[in-house]
């Protein structure tokens, strides 16, 4: 049987802006390579056999949305495996000094195809992270900019990808899910049926990137993240957001207010073991995915529970509960639990803390960053 070969293609060629003659003359013109078979990528994309010695050369990575939540640490973790000058911070916003002086920094809207694609072509980029996206609260206040930001950018970036025959990672999320979804536990494949802007965008990057990996050879790949819990940024306007600020207020005034009832319970994760599936699962032989897309797990709680889990360590932690409409909503139509099975079986995912690991860890981080920067410790 002839083997299926698959064919990056350009961005012109995907979108169809060459007519069939034309993109037939392109294809066999001398001296123009429009077209990368996945077995002729850069090293760092190559489709390796389950045996292969890993290569001597170290990615160049890009990661769009470096100063939300994820960026900076995932960042820190690829510097020491490959290099500071391999790794490549951008967001549109102005880094603070420590960021800025850790390693390269540059300016980069995913809305300005032109300019990310100097940024990839000039910085020699073989692996691309996206993570530039409006989140699941925020974007319902704004849905115009979601569209945009989530689905135009996501575009570009697919698109670049692709002509440049990158290794993409985007993010999914728990927010992909929907009323209709199996809820407990919710698994890989399943009807999904998101009813936020956020979720839909989420979907719609998923079959995507599959499609094109499918039909062009494009490496995608692509996890669905829990809501993630992490000391060193700011809420950035997620549903699970109270999951984080629990921790400062508890340190802080010892009073929480929590925007979901205290029995919603959702799936957590802690952001070392986040950025850790990330990392193995970008390094992971393509011969051993099964799938483009998959659910990773940690733990799953109720406000109630974390609460109750925090007053083992600050007795004095009061909680009121105000549920908000619109992200306790949100919150109802999504799982309980994810089911990984399917990472853990093809790429060995397991994590690292459970709700008591969690809990501790993060209360001695923020109580440690608070007296170094001079804040009271309630």
């Amino acid at each position: 049987m002839q083997s299926r070969v698959q064919v990056c293609l350009p961005t012109a060629a995907v979108l169809g802006l060459f007519c069939r003659g034309c993109l037939s003359r392109a294809r066999s013109f001398p001296g123009r390579s429009f077209g990368c078979s996945p077995r002729r990528m850069s090293r760092w994309n190559s489709l390796e056999t389950c045996g292969s010695p890993p290569s001597q050369e170290n990615p160049r990575v890009l990661i769009t949305g470096g100063l939300g939540q994820l960026g900076v640490g995932l960042a820190q973790i690829l510097r020491k495996q490959y290099g500071t000058e391999n790794v490549i911070l951008s967001d549109i916003k102005k880094p603070p000094p420590h960021v800025f002086n850790s390693g390269p920094f540059v300016y980069a809207d995913v809305l300005d195809y032109k300019h990310l694609r100097e940024l990839i072509v000039n910085n020699r980029v073989t692996w691309l992270v996206h993570y530039s996206a409006l989140l699941s609260a925020v974007g319902e206040a704004n849905v115009a900019l979601a569209r945009k930001i989530n689905i135009t950018g996501l575009h570009n970036v697919l698109d670049l990808a692709l002509e440049n025959c990158l290794r993409l990672f985007v993010p999914s999320t728990i927010g992909a899910f929907g009323p209709s979804s199996p809820r407990d536990p919710a698994p890989d494949l399943c009807v999904q049926r998101p009813r936020t802007i956020y979720g839909v965008s989420k979907v719609h990057g998923e079959l995507m990137g599959e499609y094109l990996h499918h039909k062009y050879g494009l490496d995608f790949r692509c996890l669905r993240y829990p809501g993630v819990i992490s000391f060193n940024t700011p809420p950035g306007g997620g549903t699970t957001d109270y999951a984080v600020q629990i921790f400062h207020d508890a340190l802080s005034t010892g009073h929480h207010e929590c925007y979901l009832r205290p029995d919603t319970r959702l799936p957590m994760m802690h952001i070392s073991d986040c950025h850790r599936a990330t990392v193995e699962f970008m390094q992971a032989p393509e011969c051993q995915l099964s799938l483009r897309t998959y659910n990773i797990a940690a733990m799953s709680f109720t406000p109630e529970e974390v609460a109750q889990e925090i007053r083992k360590h600050l007795p004095h932690l009061k909680v009121t509960y105000n549920p908000d409409s619109v992200r306790q909503t949100i919150a109802d139509s999504w799982p309980v639990r994810f089911d990984d099975s399917n990472a853990r079986r093809d790429w060995g995912w397991a994590p690292a803390f459970g709700l008591e690991e969690l809990v501790s860890d993060m209360l001695r981080s923020i109580r440690d960053k608070r007296t170094n920067t001079g804040f009271p410790v309630s």
